[in-house]
């Protein structure tokens, strides 16, 4: 029997709990008066002319694929459920990226199963239906539609992610007497995996989320055009920042962090990660994200942002800006330099190459920089095999990028780190250096300066193609680019 086959409606229990009210609300109950009026009187909603997501077809074939990896086992993949913040009040909600990226689908308490049939699967996307208007849930639970927005019946869902929709409410109960080989993604829904806690292994359903984050590795033609899109809104949003910089003078970093989130809103779902809006010193802070210091003249903005599209893949673009519009000759020397390490970064991306090449460009690039300047002891060789230019380069040159900022991240190192570039691939190239303000081997105009340049590149046929080319980086480019915007 499946598990769909199992999720008969029961009557409800005339005992079951009751919905919840607010200690502390001003109406102590509802009359019979009331509720009985609430029940009717509502137009029919239902949406009949919808028609599947423009991804549908790409969310089809990886589900084909992931069939194909565990043939005759049922997997189980939760969208996961709302986080409080504080009392009655919640995060805004991101569904996992394992469901998203099989189904399309962003609705909390979700979960896609994949049924073994025959030499393939049966998929069913479990949702919660439309608010119950017979028991007063639409008016009265804290989740209800008129009070959260309405809800896709499981018809309409079923039209617009191309997969059959049940109740998910009736899930975890078939899942605990449903027999058979069963893995599910972890860490997103405790109720589905206590309902097949005693089913499961932690190393097999490490398996299935490791062939998850692998099979993200290649971006198939929607995702890069979704990323494309992530780039050009990053790139307006940092133009808006440009613009603004003598308010954010007057205020603080934060004023640089919300002038990009209007941005992000207005285009996209949201940012794809905390916006590092790191001024001065704060710019060797790798992950800056207080955002509350201060704007200086004669000072370098390391902006870090990236816009999130609504079916959540995102821009990870750094600058770093003269905030008054030009550089000093010393910052001039330090961007350079982080410059032509991020150009050698850049040509070493090319299918067939080994990940680890474009960094191992960079850091070559840096290493010798900081010997010329004598700051290291060289030959750079010597630097490069004691991992010397670390102290002011810090972290790698780069990462995957995709739905998650850090996209792949459970692939296996010989998969990823250890690879070889593929076309289709999309990672950054952003070397950088940072000399910290209390870094006494260093000389003093150098302390608190820190450069990084960002860009998403992907792996092409013949080479590489930069996303985010239409933000200048050559420093005189920069310059010219800032002029034009402060008009």
């Amino acid at each position: 029997m499946t598990v769909a086959e199992e999720l008969i409606p029961e009557t409800p229990d005339e005992s079951e709990e009751p919905i919840k009210q607010r200690k502390n609300g001003l109406y102590p109950g509802v009359s019979d008066e009331l509720a009985e009026n609430m029940k009717s009187g509502w137009a029919d909603t239902e949406l009949r002319d919808l028609e599947p997501i423009p991804q549908a077809a790409e969310t089809a074939a990886r589900r084909a694929a992931l069939s194909a990896r565990f043939p005759g086992e049922r997997l189980v993949i939760p969208a996961g459920n709302l986080k409080t913040r504080s009392n009655d009040t919640e995060y805004a909600f991101r569904a996992s990226v394992e469901y998203a990226y099989l189904t399309g689908n962003q609705t909390e308490d979700g979960v896609l199963v994949l049924e073994p049939q025959g030499e393939g699967h049966e998929a069913t996307i479990y949702l919660l239906p439309r608010s119950d208007r017979e028991n007063g849930e639409f008016w009265l639970d804290g989740q209800g539609e008129l009070w959260v927005g309405r809800r896709h019946s499981l018809t309409e869902a079923g039209t617009l992610y191309g997969i059959p929709a049940s109740d998910v409410r009736e899930l975890a109960g078939a899942l605990r007497e449903a027999t058979g080989p069963v893995r599910v993604v972890r860490g997103y829904d405790a109720g589905i995996e206590a309902a097949l806690t005693d089913k499961v292994t932690a190393e097999r359903d490490e398996e299935l989320r490791v062939f998850l984050s692998e099979a993200r590795l290649v971006k198939d033609d929607f995702e890069i055009g979704e990323l494309q899109k992530a780039v050009d809104s990053t790139v307006r949003g940092f133009e808006d920042v440009v613009k603004v910089l003598d308010k954010a003078e007057a205020t603080s970093e934060r004023y640089i962090e919300g002038t990009f989130f209007l941005r992000a809103r207005v285009e996209g779902n949201d940012v794809g990660y905390g916006t590092i809006a790191a001024a001065g010193p704060h710019a060797c802070t790798l992950h800056w994200v207080r955002n509350d210091g201060a704007v200086r003249s004669g000072e370098l903005l390391l902006l870090d942002a990236g816009v999130e599209t609504h079916t959540y893949y995102t821009a990870d673009v750094t600058r770093t800006l003269p905030i008054n519009g030009r550089f000093s000759d010393l910052q001039r020397k330090i961007y350079d330099a982080v410059y032509e390490a991020q150009e050698a970064g850049i040509a070493a991306v090319k299918p067939g190459a080994k990940y680890r090449d474009f960094h191992d460009a960079a850091q070559r690039v840096l290493a010798e920089k900081l010997v010329e300047w004598g700051l290291v002891e060289g030959p750079v060789e010597r630097v490069l095999e004691l991992g010397l230019q670390r102290r002011w380069t810090l972290h790698g040159t780069g990462h995957m990028l995709g739905m998650d900022v850090h996209d792949c991240a459970a692939a296996r190192v010989e998969a990823y780190v250890d690879g070889v570039l593929e076309p289709g691939m999309c990672l950054t190239v952003e070397p950088g250096l940072y000399f910290q303000a209390d870094d006494l081997t260093v000389p003093e105009e150098y302390r608190g300066i820190g450069v990084r340049i960002e860009d998403d590149i992907l792996v092409t046929e013949d080479g590489n193609r930069n996303l985010s080319a239409a933000l200048p980086r050559r420093s005189d480019e920069v310059e010219a680019w800032m002029a034009s915007l402060k008009g």
